[in-house]
């Protein structure tokens, strides 16, 4: 019979600490100085493509700020009145009220939104943020394993990485669904382990 695990750890909040910054450190300590308060600019736009941590710290920013913050993730999708908003809230930041973070999946030249919020977005500052290397998710592979208190055995975050989807949103997924197999069976995770897991349909 097998062990039913009641409890698992679950993902942690986005935090500005728990972000890897991996090539992304500068725009991370200006996410962080705009959420304190203490950033001379009143526009940060951020864009990548998916994965990079856009909603990560957008969450993160607007926990840290507490309200003193206007926060819009994945502007293409805004429609006509958010787009409004967003133009209205801009325009209100670089007056004196709250300051604004912005994230995008295109440079603001590129977006598709009406060209005058598209330009208001390119008026601060603009980060690209680049994918994390596969070193970088070893790290956050190694320390989210860690906080779950999960020992992995050697070769285990290797194979991982050269095997399946490398986003950090499907990581944390797989290690969940480890988390659960390794429980259920009461087995360490090693590399025989892993094995028989991804062999296994998901249930």
């Amino acid at each position: 019979m097998q062990q039913l695990p009641l409890e698992i750890s679950r993902p942690p909040e986005p935090t500005l600490d728990n972000f890897i910054p991996g090539a992304n450190a500068e725009a991370l300590a200006r996410v962080r100085a705009l959420a304190a308060g203490v950033l001379d600019e009143t526009i940060v736009y951020l864009w990548g493509r998916a994965g990079t941590g856009r909603s990560h710290l957008l969450q993160a920013a607007a926990r840290a700020a507490a309200g003193r913050l206007v926060c819009a993730d994945d502007v293409s999708a805004l429609d006509a009145s958010g787009q409004q908003a967003l133009f209205n809230a801009i325009n209100a930041a670089r007056a004196g009220d709250p300051p604004v973070l912005a994230a995008g999946d295109a440079p603001p030249a590129q977006l598709a939104l009406r060209a005058d919020l598209a330009s208001r977005l390119g008026w601060g500052l603009v980060y690209q943020l680049q994918p994390l290397t596969d070193a970088h998710k070893a790290e956050w592979l190694s320390a989210e394993a860690r906080r779950r208190g999960l020992p992995l055995g050697d070769g285990v975050i290797d194979y991982l990485l050269t095997r399946l989807p490398r986003d950090l949103p499907s990581l944390a997924t797989l290690l969940e669904r480890l988390d659960r197999y390794a429980l259920a069976r009461k087995r360490p995770i090693t590399l025989p382990l892993v094995r028989e897991f991804l062999q296994t349909p998901p249930q």
